[in-house]
């Protein structure tokens, strides 16, 4: 993956070019890898981040050290990890899956944070090690674990098997598998208690009754990088994606009690590897991600509503920061937090309110890419590994923060 710079202004809009190899999303496992040779996560406060915040000052006009709230470090994982799993558990701990770590090897290793200690401790491992699968967690409190990919030879193998994990024995099992093989699909878990897994043109339905896929109906529009997002009214928003080397604005509904998928209104901008979150007044923000424009792909700023009374999109405030692949969660605040991403070590809050973004405290860990990010109980966050790219190569993380 490339990461050449070209700053241009297109209708008002800040973008970065960024060269991904679309088929390898979200890079080539091929490509070569490093450690962290720039020093271990929790030193990461030096010249790598400390250049892209001059860099962010400088483009944008203004400084992103708005230190409203701020970012601690906690406890190390054990096992350098991106493109992980992490799901809240019912007892407040999280459980961090899988992932690709030092090697580019897949990590079949399991971790569980306690919030109280503030560390990592080895849970049992997945039987089959994965990157880029979905994970939920299901109402009896096991955690669905689906899809994904492993790489064999430098070959991309999308996985149809899924296992459970259970927290009171600590351990991984198999249950049905998916009719198709998926290679980074997304999982939302339905009022019914099912779960909808969707990649590309295929959607399935995980029912915890029997331990077995079915398919359901197919969406409309093939997609990718996608975002799925659980409506108040149990319907389904999927929005954007990419599709082979372009980007869709399409945005179509799932329907649990039809089973099928339906167009809505589509967004302003083309784009994908963006965020989406659902809000208290029942209103979803799309924030940021990526699109091409020819000739290159192109990081975005903008941001949109939806709102599923009027089944449109809208467009909201701007970020300060451009930024793809980032996290992002609702706060107790009603506020929505945006944290990281390639190529920024910043964070900003959404004002649903006023419809604005402000820059707040920057993380101490560049995470480019893969982070994962869980709201806890207490309502801090907290924010997993992921890697910094630099020259096309992934510098893997083990740390861990936590926002408040």
């Amino acid at each position: 993956m490339r990461n050449d710079v070209c700053c241009s202004a297109v209708g008002g809009e800040r973008f970065r070019t960024y060269r991904p190899s679309v088929s390898n999303y979200p890079w080539d496992p091929a490509s070569s890898f490093a450690v962290d040779s720039l020093g271990k996560g929790n030193n990461m406060k030096k010249a790598g981040a400390t250049a892209f915040l001059c860099f962010a000052a400088l483009f944008l006009g203004g400084s992103p050290r708005v230190q409203a709230q701020t970012w601690t470090l906690t406890g190390d994982m054990n096992a350098y990890r991106t493109f992980h799993t992490t799901t809240l558990l019912s007892d407040g701990e999280v459980l961090v899956a899988g992932g690709r770590g030092i090697g580019n090897y897949n990590q079949s290793t399991a971790e569980l944070y306690n919030p109280s200690a503030g560390t990592f401790s080895y849970t049992g491992s997945l039987n089959t090690g994965r990157v880029y699968h979905a994970a939920a967690l299901l109402p009896s409190g096991e955690v669905l674990i689906a899809g994904g990919q492993d790489v064999v030879n430098t070959r991309i193998n999308c996985l149809s098997s899924a296992e459970l994990y259970n927290p009171s024995k600590g351990t991984f099992t198999f249950t049905g598998s998916l009719n198709t093989g998926l290679c980074a699909p997304t999982a939302t878990l339905l009022n019914t208690g099912k779960v909808l897994i969707l990649g590309g043109t295929n959607a399935e339905l995980y029912d915890p009754a029997t331990g077995a896929f079915s398919n359901t109906g197919s969406p409309n529009v093939s997609r990718a990088q996608h975002t799925a997002t659980l409506l108040s009214n149990g319907e389904v928003l999927v929005a954007g994606g990419a599709a082979g080397t372009a980007y869709t604005a399409t945005a179509e509904l799932y329907d649990p009690e039809t089973g099928t998928f339906t167009l809505t209104g589509s967004m302003h901008t083309s784009r994908g590897e963006h965020t989406a979150t659902l809000m208290n007044n029942g209103e979803v923000l799309i924030a940021a991600g990526i699109t091409y424009i020819g000739p290159g792909y192109q990081l975005l700023t903008s941001a949109e509503v939806y709102n599923p009374s009027t089944g449109k999109f809208t467009v909201t405030g701007s970020l300060n920061q451009y930024r793809a692949q980032q996290v992002a969660t609702l706060l107790p605040s009603g506020e929505v937090l945006v944290a990281s991403g390639y190529p920024t070590i910043t964070a900003e809050l959404y004002n649903p309110s006023k419809g604005t973004f402000k820059f707040t405290g920057s993380l101490n860990v560049e995470r480019d890419q893969g982070a994962g990010i869980v709201l806890l109980p207490d309502g801090v966050v907290l924010v997993t590994g992921g890697n910094l790219l630099r020259d096309g190569k992934p510098y893997f993380k083990n740390s861990a923060e936590l926002f408040h």
